[in-house]
C-alpha cells in the first residue's frame, strides 16, 4: 500500500470517527465528560477557525494533524463500548446513504465562534 492510499484511509477513518463522536454525543448513555470533549473535538475539526492559522507554513497544519486525532482517541476511550458499536454502525450507514447535512448544528458552531470573536474584540478594547 503506497503513502497516498494510507493517507486516504487515514482521512476516511478520521471523518468516520468524527461522525461517531457526534452521534455518541447525542446518546444518553454517553457520560457527560465524554459528551463535552466530543462536542469540542467535532466543533474544532469542522470549524474554519484554528488555534494556529493554516497559512503559517508547516506549523499551521500541525494542530489539525495532531490535536484532532488526539482528541478523537481520548474521547473514544471515554465512550462506553456498546455506544461505540451502535454509533459506528450508524456512521457507516450515514456515509453510505449520504444523508442530508445538519445545517442547524453548523449554524450553532458559527454562532459560537462569532460570539467568541466579539468577546475577544471587547477584551481588546478595554
Amino acid at each position: 500500500m503506497n503513502t497516498i492510499s494510507k493517507l486516504k484511509n487515514y482521512a476516511k477513518t478520521v471523518k468516520q470517527d468524527l461522525i461517531v463522536l457526534y452521534l455518541s454525543y447525542k446518546d444518553p448513555r454517553t457520560p457527560l465528560h465524554a459528551k463535552m470533549l466530543a462536542i469540542c473535538v467535532v466543533a474544532y475539526a469542522f470549524s474554519p477557525i484554528d488555534l494556529i492559522p493554516d497559512f503559517i507554513p508547516i506549523i499551521g497544519y500541525l494542530d489539525d494533524l495532531i490535536l484532532v486525532p488526539i482528541g478523537i482517541i481520548l474521547t473514544l476511550k471515554w465512550i462506553p463500548s456498546e455506544v461505540l458499536e451502535e454509533t459506528r454502525e450508524q456512521a457507516r450507514h450515514m456515509q453510505k446513504s449520504d444523508s442530508p447535512k445538519n445545517w442547524f448544528v453548523g449554524a450553532v458552531f458559527i454562532l459560537i465562534w462569532v460570539l467568541v470573536a466579539v468577546w475577544i474584540g471587547k477584551l481588546q478594547l478595554v
